[in-house]
């Protein structure tokens, strides 16, 4: 499945459970993560999606790392089996 459809069912579904599934675009900052999500109950992910065999550019892990840095929650989620695992997840999120 192409990355593209894998944000597309992600997205749907994510709506679907009340949230919000912002596309993180910052000019100037290159590699940010695909989706900003904010749960019902407000907690912030930082989310980038992958096709199964995809790779992490360099710039990508640099943008996570600075992320992680300041304990922000950051997936990298992985096909379609990482999205319905967080999907799961956000469901049982309080």
């Amino acid at each position: 499945m192409k990355e593209s459809a894998i944000e597309k069912r992600f997205v749907q579904d994510l709506k679907a459970l009340g949230c919000l599934a912002y596309k993180f675009v910052s000019p100037g900052n290159d590699g940010v993560p695909d989706r900003i999500v904010i749960t019902p109950s407000g907690k912030v992910h930082f989310v980038e999606l992958k096709t199964e065999a995809g790779k992490l550019s360099p710039v990508q892990k640099v943008q996570l790392e600075r992320l992680k840095e300041r304990n922000a929650s950051v997936r990298v989620l992985y096909g379609v089996k990482d999205v319905v695992a967080f999907e799961e997840e956000v469901k049982h999120e309080v």
